[in-house]
């Protein structure tokens, strides 16, 4: 359990969390012949359940000291969230000094201890270790289905450690296992560890490399796939640009005679119709506008935050350092919040409204407070099975700290001068003050429809990406293909804004001018296939069960999803904001 001063090394880890994604680490990784190294022992857990993680020493391993009382490793804010708690195995380990066979510990197991390792084996219990911040995994024993109920469950006993260095530095750790005994009540168990020092010409900074899986990541469907994608937005940036543009050529014609004949006149005023008859209340302020301009300031927020983490992890290799990625993110959020509140301030201010204060406040806590709802209730479940995923009540402290002195003060900040700088009503057209009546259309023009298959084309674009995604955050693989992931992100923007730009055509030539959410709610459907997606992943490509890690499952998705909806419906609304201010730009409006 976290005691109060270690809590507080977490709001030191906070202060100095920009400096750690220069440096993952603390220490230079470099040592003399006969300088200790250490071995950290992290966790363990049920295989096919990678977030239901629990304490190593929550099974009855013995150790050579007080495991209770043993020095602990405190890493950052990420590698607390990502819940990793290092604990000093005690091992005796020397840089380059051998180690033939050396007793670790011994115990008896007696009937509690049995029951604990038999259900750790049944689940198939893994465990990590860390030397010198390079991850070991094994499993805790085997099971074996053909001897009878004594010699059924068994655990390893004995580990090598086979070290390779360059120079003072390690390079690689393997560890192997073996001599597995059964588990019977009142046996003794003498765990044991072997050492061996192989020198290698592998430099430090491609140390990582041995733990990146480059068939799966590198793939030829993988390649398929972004040129796919490509080609998507080839073919749909042509189609708006060839059919739509040609449409609207022909009726700015129209508008830019200056003489005709009576008959053509008539003709004209009688074929008139779709969107231009919209034009008086196309500019009108949209239902909920509070809760859009927090959605839109709050997805532009979100693009650029994404755009710069995949930036930051292509330039360092955040995947090497333990929770990198996370501190990376809460940081990069809380300093990008003035983009929120500056896209959310124009967009509410240019829209007449006038509870700025309430729209700021939205803005700021939107997304924070709908992650710390998901994962509230998702530690209420950790802490009911005293797993490492349970969030120490200090870090949220810190985490709180961060939104209410970083991210809310820069979403102030940006309201405001959004609010002055563009919150100038530029309405092409004057809105009318009758709105218009909307008539009745077929149902494929219906907003819901179009809101509902707006996503389909988008989610095709990253379809096979999430495949990769998924795989590597809930099957054990590390995910290192940002550059990949670079491209999908301009990929799924531009075939965001071309499909809801076509929507938005549509609905307006429908002469129902409520575009504003519907080409949100159009673009945001992605994440809905996204999300039924990820049930079809759960149920086809996993073994998870057990409410632990399907609430985590489900719950962590949600949030990505979430995000991910947010950004897709900012962006598309944003594209098609500006598709429908150019097309009334040139036409007379009265």
């Amino acid at each position: 359990m976290w005691t109060l001063n270690r809590v507080g090394l977490l709001g030191v880890a906070c202060a100095l969390v920009l400096l750690q994604l220069c440096s993952a680490n603390e220490y230079d990784h470099r040592y003399g012949k006969g300088d200790p190294v250490m071995l950290w022992v992290n966790k363990v857990g049920p295989y096919n359940n990678p977030q239901e993680t629990y304490n190593y020493y929550s099974l009855p391993f013995c150790s050579p000291g007080a495991a209770g009382n043993a020095r602990h490793k405190w890493g950052g804010l990420g590698e607390v969230l990502e819940g990793n708690e290092l604990i000093d195995s005690e091992v005796e380990i020397k840089f380059k000094t051998p180690v033939e066979k050396r007793t670790i510990c011994s115990f008896t197991l007696d009937g509690t201890s049995v029951a604990a390792f038999r259900s750790a084996v049944a689940q198939a219990y893994w465990f990590e270790f860390f030397m010198d911040d390079l991850p070991l995994w094994g499993f805790v024993g085997e099971q074996h289905a053909d001897k009878n109920d004594d010699e059924k469950y068994t655990i390893y006993t004995h580990k090598d450690l086979l070290i390779k260095y360059n120079n003072d530095q390690i390079i690689q750790v393997n560890l192997t296992q073996d001599n597995l005994q059964p588990l019977i009540s009142g046996k003794k168990i003498d765990l044991t560890y072997a050492v061996q020092w192989v020198e290698t010409n592998i430099s430090f900074i491609r140390r990582f490399d041995a733990y990146l899986d480059y068939p799966f990541f590198e793939h030829q469907i993988h390649w398929f796939s972004i040129f796919n994608s490509f080609m998507m937005v080839i073919f749909l940036t042509g189609l708006v640009s060839m059919i739509l543009m040609r449409t609207l050529r022909n009726d700015y014609a129209k508008y830019a005679r200056e003489e005709d004949d009576l008959e053509t006149l008539e003709r004209d005023v009688s074929e008139e119709s779709g969107w231009k008859l919209v034009h008086g209340d196309v500019f009108r302020a949209p239902r909920n506008l509070v809760l859009l301009s927090a959605l839109v300031g709050t997805g532009a927020q979100l693009a650029m935050l994404m755009l710069l983490v995949i930036l930051l992890a292509i330039v360092g290799m955040l995947y090497v350092g333990r929770g990198a990625i996370v501190t990376t993110f809460i940081v990069c959020y809380a300093l990008t919040s003035f983009i929120a509140g500056y896209v959310s301030g124009g967009f509410y201010s240019r829209n007449d409204g006038k509870h700025w204060i309430k729209s700021m406040l939205l803005t700021a806590s939107l997304f924070p407070f709908l992650c710390f709802g998901i994962g509230f209730l998702l530690n209420f479940v950790a802490i009911y099975y005293h797993s490492l995923a349970a969030i120490p009540f200090g870090t949220m402290v810190v985490v709180f700290v961060i939104w209410a002195f970083i991210s809310f003060p820069l979403a102030l900040f940006g309201t405001v001068v959004g609010r002055n700088w563009s919150g100038q009503p530029d309405n092409p057209c004057r809105v009318k003050t009758i709105p218009r009546p909307i008539p009745e259309k077929k149902w494929y023009l219906k907003p819901s429809v179009v809101a509902l298959l707006g996503g389909l084309l988008p989610f095709g674009s990253i379809f096979i990406e999430m495949y990769f995604v998924f795989t590597s955050f809930w099957q054990y693989k590390v995910y290192y293909v940002y550059g990949f992931m670079l491209l999908v992100f301009i990929i799924l923007t531009i075939v965001t804004v071309c499909v809801t730009i076509v929507g938005t055509y549509f609905l307006l030539n429908a002469e129902n001018y409520h575009w504003q959410w519907t080409s949100f709610l159009s673009a945001a459907s992605t994440a809905g296939y996204v999300y039924l997606y990820s049930v079809y992943y759960f149920y086809m490509k996993t073994k998870m069960s057990g409410f632990f890690q399907i609430s985590f499952y489900f719950g962590y998705t949600l949030m990505f999803c979430l995000g991910l909806g947010i950004f897709c419906g900012a962006v598309g609304y944003l594209g098609s904001s500006m598709f429908v201010r150019r097309i009334y730009r040139n036409i007379k409006c009265d």
